[in-house]
C-alpha cells in the first residue's frame, strides 16, 4: 500500500482505502525472463511510500529531467517544452503558441511529438537541454535532437541547434499503423561516459532495424553536437552514431551504476517486451522483414510470422542472429507496452537500492527487476497500491523520490522512507 497526499478527485476512493503508511510490498512475482528465478522479497524489507502528485492536467505528457537547482523540465507530445519552477512556477520554453520559442516546425501525429528531454551533465555553467522531436524542417519529415539554451531565470530558450536531423519518421500509414508510429524517442545521458543516449523505433518498416546506414530501430550514442561517440564499434558501413541495433521501438533506456551498463526497456509485438543489457555494436535480433517465401502486408512481420513454418517473428531472434544481446526479461509472454526505466538509488530505498524500475503503459504499473552483476533477472515484483495508470516516464530526482508522468496527464512523486 502507498500513501498518497493530494486533492486532486481522481484519487478520491484510493484515499479512502490508503489510510495508512505501509510497506509496498506483496507484488506479483514473476517467473518469465531469461534466467528469471521465483523469489518474493520480504515484505518488511520493501521501502515505504507515500504519492503526491505533483502537477495534473497536462496534455499528453511524455518526459521529465532535473536541473542542478531542481528545475522540473517536462514535455507535452502536442505543446512543447516547459518548466516547473522549484516555487511551482511552470514556464512554457518552446513549443506551439503560447510558448516563449515558437517551434513551427513541430509535428504532433500519433506516437510522436516533443518526445523525450534530456538535461546536459553540465548544466550548471553551459545551460544545455535537449529534446526529441517531429520536425517539418525536411522533406518527408524526420524526428530531430534539438539542443537549446535556457537563460539563467528559466523564461525562455535560445540558440536552437539540431544535433541530429535524420532519424526516420513514418510518414505513410500501413496495414500496422497511422502516420507517426514507432518513432521511439527516449534521450538520457550516460554519467559513466558523459555522452547522450538516443533510442529510435522502426516506423513498421520491416528493413529498418537491420539497416545499419539508417537511424530508425536503433540505440545512438553520441556527444552533445551530436557526434558519434567513440567506441561505439558500430560495424564496418554502418552509420557510427549508431551504437546498438535491431530494435523495434525503445521507449526506455537505463543506466546501471555498479557494474556500469547501459539497458533498453522495449515495446513487443504482441509478445516479449523485453529488457535488454546493451553492448556497442551489439544486435538486439529484431528482423520483421519477411523470409524468403513469406508474405506479409508492407513487407513487415512484426505482428505476424516472418517464417516459413508460421512462427511468430521473435523480438530477439537467435536462430537468425545467434550472437545477439540476451534480453535479461521478458514480459511474461506477451506485450503490454513497456516504456520508460531508471534504477533507483540510494539508501531509502531499503531492499530496492539499485534495482530497476520499469513503466508499463498497458499494463497500468510499474515492475522492479532485481539484477544480477551480468544483468541477467532473478526476480521481479510489482509495486502494489499505485493508481492505475499509463506510465509513460519514471525518473529519479535530486531529492532520491521517484517521479512517475502518466499519460493521464499527470507527474506524481513517490517518496521513499
Amino acid at each position: 500500500m502507498i500513501k498518497v497526499v493530494t486533492s486532486h478527485p481522481v484519487f478520491c476512493g484510493l484515499i479512502c482505502c490508503l489510510t495508512a503508511l505501509v510497506g509496498c510490498g506483496g507484488g506479483s512475482t514473476s517467473t518469465t525472463g531469461t534466467n528469471t528465478q521465483q523469489a518474493s522479497a520480504a515484505p518488511a524489507q520493501d521501502p515505504k511510500l507515500s504519492l503526491t502528485v505533483v502537477l495534473s492536467g497536462l496534455d499528453a505528457p511524455w518526459d521529465l529531467g532535473f536541473a542542478p537547482d531542481g528545475t522540473m523540465f517536462f514535455t507535452e507530445k502536442c505543446r512543447g517544452l516547459s518548466a516547473r519552477l522549484t516555487d511551482g512556477t511552470i514556464r512554457r520554453l518552446f513549443g506551439t503558441s503560447g510558448s516563449a520559442v515558437r517551434a513551427d516546425d513541430l509535428l504532433c501525429q500519433n506516437q510522436s511529438g516533443m518526445n523525450g528531454v534530456a538535461v546536459d551533465p553540465e548544466f550548471a555553467t553551459n545551460r544545455f537541454v535537449y529534446v526529441y522531436m517531429t520536425s517539418t524542417l525536411s522533406a518527408g519529415n524526420t524526428n530531430r535532437v534539438v539542443r537549446l539554451n535556457v537563460d539563467s531565470a528559466v523564461t525562455t530558450v535560445s540558440g536552437r541547434t539540431d544535433i541530429i536531423q535524420d532519424i526516420p519518421f513514418k510518414t505513410n500509414a500501413n496495414t500496422w499503423g497511422g502516420v507517426g508510429s514507432h518513432s521511439g524517442g527516449r534521450i538520457r545521458f550516460n554519467a559513466a561516459d558523459g555522452f547522450l543516449y538516443v533510442t529510435t523505433g522502426d516506423n513498421h518498416n520491416g528493413t529498418l532495424p537491420q539497416d545499419l546506414t539508417r537511424l530508425a530501430g536503433k540505440v545512438l550514442r553520441v556527444d552533445r553536437n551530436g557526434m558519434a561517440a567513440p567506441g561505439n564499434k558500430t560495424p564496418a558501413g554502418g552509420d557510427t552514431r549508431i551504437f546498438t541495433y535491431g530494435h523495434r521501438n525503445v521507449q526506455g533506456i537505463a543506466f546501471r551504476p555498479s557494474p556500469a551498463m547501459p539497458f533498453s526497456c522495449e515495446h513487443g509485438p504482441g509478445h516479449d517486451d523485453e529488457v535488454t543489457p546493451l553492448v556497442a555494436g551489439g544486435n538486439g535480433g529484431w528482423d520483421p522483414k519477411p523470409e524468403t517465401g513469406v508474405t506479409c502486408a508492407d513487407n513487415y512481420c512484426g505482428y505476424i510470422s516472418n517464417k516459413a513454418d508460421g512462427t511468430p517473428t521473435p523480438m530477439t531472434d537467435l536462430g537468425k542472429f545467434p550472437n545477439a544481446m540476451r534480453p535479461s526479461w521478458n514480459n511474461r509472454g506477451m506485450s503490454e507496452g513497456m516504456g520508460p526505466c531508471t534504477f533507483l538509488s540510494g539508501s531509502q530505498w531499503a531492499a530496492w537500492d539499485g534495482r530497476l524500475a520499469v513503466g508499463i503503459m498497458g499494463g497500468q504499473r510499474i515492475d522492479i527487476l532485481t539484477l544480477d552483476a551480468d544483468g541477467m533477472t532473478i526476480a521481479n515484483q510489482t509495486v502494489s497500491g499505485l493508481p492505475v495508470a499509463r506510465m509513460r516516464s519514471v525518473v529519479q530526482g535530486l531529492d532520491g523520490a521517484l517521479y512517475v508522468l502518466t499519460d493521464g496527464g499527470e507527474i506524481w512523486k513517490l517518496t521513499a522512507g
